[in-house]
């Protein structure tokens, strides 16, 4: 079992995206992902997507192309439904990996660029205290240097 707080660093590394600020947020069913200038094309008879991805907090600038998994109507923030664009990648916390399912959204006025959903969460042990922020990082800073390698 591994505690994490409301906010903490995670990885897509099938997107080539690392170390990016999330906002843990079990209130949320569906994870969310920063995307503008969003194209959906086709390549070997299946649909695709390309997007542009920013995160201020790490100066990472990405432009993604990756498989369209799904489409699903989602709640935004003012309670208004809209169909999203859901693609399906590894997501990394802590040591672990496993699939996820995000939805492109616009979240250029959010304080995050990246919302993991209470979906992505269940049937992994992890428990989130709203209260601490970033116990992942002040973990590993406690690693003896030899376990942190490993």
């Amino acid at each position: 079992m591994i505690i994490i707080g409301w906010q903490e660093h995670v990885d897509l590394p099938l997107l080539g995206l690392t170390n990016l600020k999330a906002k843990i947020d079990t209130g949320a069913r569906t994870s969310a992902l920063h995307a503008t200038d969003i194209v959906e094309f086709e390549r070997n008879g299946r649909a695709w997507v390309r997007f542009h991805s920013r995160f201020d907090d790490d100066a990472q600038d990405k432009d993604v192309e990756t498989r369209i998994h799904d489409r699903r109507k989602i709640t935004n923030t003012s309670g208004v439904p809209e169909e999203r664009i859901i693609i399906r990648t590894k997501f990394r916390i802590a040591d672990r990996l496993w699939r996820i399912d995000l939805s492109l959204a616009q979240r250029t006025e959010m304080k995050f660029r990246m919302i993991v959903g209470r979906t992505a969460l269940r049937r992994h042990p992890i428990l989130v205290d709203p209260g601490r922020h970033d116990l992942l990082r002040l973990m590993d800073a406690t690693l003896p240097e030899k376990r942190k390698r490993a």
